[in-house]
């Protein structure tokens, strides 16, 4: 080859932060430096990548389709780097998790109190998150696994069991005073609606044809809500069991419709990163959900 990958990501410097001088800042190297690397790149390909105007830099049409494919060669440097730093270092030191709140969370603690005896350093970041939210924060970079209904094509994923929710409200509530309710008698009364936490896809999901809503921000304000009489909502079963259980939520005699299944999925940002305190909790999580099914006596993924 005759590039080297020193000098793409000197001319990734310059285009990403606006100029020779402040790529040199960036990357703490000299200015001299950087222009040498750049022209250099440009000698050896016979290609003019970048362009002067005013005292900004820009990229030709060429060094546009040049850097994009560079970058991905750049990206894939980096994560080898940082495999053969798990690598070097044995065990990881923090494991960032984004879990759906709709999950059942006892899964996750089960799991990860596990992992935390065989790794008693290791430190665990749980990001919880609605809907889309698994999906930004795993974006950002922020998450090494994220748990989601959605099965998110950019990275590795793996289904782990369907969810059951049920439409319920308080046992005093009026729609508990009706016989096979349908939808149409649900649009004259409050539902509460958790909200997307994601930024950049956000999503709707379930019945949501109540001309009153109140939106709120996390599952446990919705549950609270609803066990106090403010409104109906489709819940987890497994969040809501007990609360069913003790007479607090009782599910509305809905004639169809009044539970429905999610399918939840692992997805995993880059297998060949996951050191082993990170392999450990997948496995982990697999065989808590394997008992919960089992205890469950249903043999196709379902959690009540």
């Amino acid at each position: 080859m005759k590039s080297t990958l020193e000098q793409w990501r000197m001319l990734q410097a310059v285009v990403t932060h606006g100029g020779f001088s402040q790529a040199a800042e960036a990357v703490h190297k000299s200015q001299s430096t950087i222009h040498h690397a750049v022209h250099k790149l440009e000698d050896l390909l016979g290609v003019k990548l970048l362009e002067v105007r005013g005292r900004k830099a820009i990229l030709t049409d060429d060094g546009e389709l040049m850097l994009r494919r560079a970058s991905y060669v750049l990206n894939e440097a980096s994560k080898l780097e940082d495999i053969a730093k798990n690598l070097s270092r044995g065990v990881e030191s923090r494991l960032n998790i984004a879990v759906d709140e709709a999950f059942p969370q006892h899964l996750i603690y089960q799991a990860l109190a596990t992992v935390s005896a065989e790794y008693p350093h290791l430190r665990v970041e749980i990001h919880e998150t609605v809907l889309s939210g698994t999906e930004d924060i795993m974006r950002k970079g922020i998450a090494d696994l994220g748990i989601s209904g959605f099965a998110l094509s950019q990275y590795t994923h793996q289904q782990l069991c369907h969810v059951t929710f049920v439409a319920v409200a308080h046992p005093d509530h009026p729609l508990h005073q009706l016989e096979n309710i349908s939808f149409e008698d649900l649009k004259s009364h409050r539902q509460i609606v958790i909200r997307d936490s994601g930024i950049h896809q956000q999503r709707d999901v379930g019945w949501l044809g109540a001309e009153q809503r109140w939106t709120v921000s996390n599952l446990r304000t919705s549950i609270d809500l609803i066990s106090k009489g403010f409104g109906f909502a489709w819940l987890p079963a497994p969040e809501v069991g007990a609360l069913m259980q003790e007479g607090k939520l009782k599910m509305l005699p809905l004639s169809d419709g009044r539970a429905r299944d999610e399918r939840f999925y692992l997805n995993i940002r880059d297998p060949d990163q996951l050191g082993p305190a990170g392999r450990a909790f997948i496995e982990r999580l697999h065989q808590s959900i394997q008992d919960e099914v089992s205890k469950n006596k249903n043999e196709e993924g379902y959690i009540f």
